[in-house]
This record gives C-alpha cells, sequence and structure tokens, in this order.
C-alpha cells in the first residue's frame, strides 16, 4: 500500500505541473521493470487516478487564474466562441480526450487550453482517466516484458529534458498562446484561419486622417 501511496503522490504532482513535466509513461514503464509481482491493473488504476486528479486541477487553475484574472474581454470572448462549439459537441470532445489519453504525448497544454474554455470538467475527466487507464496498463506491462532483455538505467538515461523535450515543450506552449489569438468565429463559421489583430488596432486602423 505504501508503494501505491507513493505512486499516486508522484504522478499527482507530475500532472500538476504546468510545463517541462517528465512523461507519466516513464513512470508506469519504471514501475513494470522494477514491481514484477504487482497488479499491473491496480497500478495502472491508481496512477490514472492520480494523473486526472492532477490534469483537471490544472485546468481549473488555469480557469480560475489565467482565464478570469489575466486574460482580456476580447480574448475571452473569442475563446467563448470555441466554448459553445465545444458544449454543443461535447461528445466529441470528450472522445478526443479518450484518443489522446491513449497517447504518450503531453496533456497538460491539452487541459490548460480546455481550462481556458470555462466548460464543466468532469466528462473530459472521465474519458482521459478511461484512456489514461488503457495506455498505463499497456505501458507497465511493456515495461514488465522489456525488464528480461534490456537495462532500465540504459533505457531512460538522458530521456528528460533532452533538447528534443525543451523545444517539444516550448513548441506546445507556443500552440496555446496561438490557439487564443485565432479568431475563432471566422474559423468555425467561414473556416478561414486569421490571426486576431491587438486590442484598438483595428480602431486605429479605420480611423481617418488627423483633421479630415
Amino acid at each position: 500500500m505504501k508503494a501505491l501511496a507513493f505512486l499516486f503522490v508522484i504522478v499527482l504532482l507530475i500532472n500538476l505541473m504546468p510545463a517541462f513535466a517528465p512523461p507519466t509513461w516513464m513512470a508506469m514503464s519504471w514501475v513494470g521493470f522494477n514491481f514484477h509481482e504487482s497488479n499491473m491493473l491496480l497500478v495502472a488504476a491508481v496512477a490514472a487516478s492520480a494523473a486526472t486528479a492532477g490534469r483537471l486541477t490544472l485546468a481549473a487553475f488555469s480557469r480560475s487564474l489565467v482565464r478570469r484574472r489575466w486574460l482580456r474581454e476580447a480574448d475571452r470572448q473569442n475563446i467563448d466562441v470555441v466554448s459553445a462549439w465545444l458544449g454543443k459537441h461535447r461528445k466529441k470532445t470528450a472522445g478526443a480526450f479518450l484518443v489522446y489519453a491513449l497517447s504518450p504525448f503531453p496533456s497538460n497544454y491539452l487541459f490548460i487550453a480546455y481550462g481556458l474554455s470555462g466548460l464543466p470538467l468532469g466528462f473530459v475527466g472521465a474519458a482521459f482517466f478511461a484512456g489514461r487507464m488503457i495506455s498505463y496498463t499497456i505501458w507497465a506491462r511493456l515495461g514488465r516484458l522489456a525488464s528480461s532483455f534490456v537495462d532500465p538505467e540504459a533505457l531512460f538515461e538522458g530521456q528528460y529534458l533532452g533538447v528534443g523535450f525543451v523545444l517539444s515543450q516550448l513548441a506546445l506552449l507556443g500552440l496555446v498562446y496561438a490557439l487564443m489569438k485565432l479568431d475563432w468565429k471566422l474559423l468555425l463559421e467561414k473556416r478561414k484561419l486569421k490571426w486576431r489583430r491587438p486590442v484598438g488596432h483595428a480602431d486605429r486602423n479605420d480611423a481617418g486622417p488627423v483633421g479630415s
């Protein structure tokens, strides 16, 4: 039980990190390498619960702090266009979270972006838990299988905070920023991509010459 509690805390802390967090799949593979007698389904359930709790907390933080305090009103209105679309397609949204949770890709930016929408978190949390439960079980079993052939220290050495990892994290941060600056009304209604101009920019361009 102590090992499971420790795993829960570690996975929770990893999934609370908004950026540059080590991939949880590495932790699950490590469990498979080192705890051959463990019930992998139970381990995956504990890890998936911790990951879901961490990500939902991150999304709630994004909603309460970033959306309500840091975003300008124009940015909130732009994001609300996406929120209305997502609210009408809840099954598709949950399905997207489920499929994404099956992948080894980082999900912190996904939940930060979703938190900005202000939509309820419960149904995407359930889909994410289901996906992580499946993927963590697979990673743990793969780790157990590979432990017979591979040195775990050699496998994981240099995997975290490498140049590729850092660049990918910076790219995803840029993606979240870009998603906030897209003109979502134009994209959803007319299928056209357009970068939103800063507040007041259009007014200055539309104004006639001084003194005219």
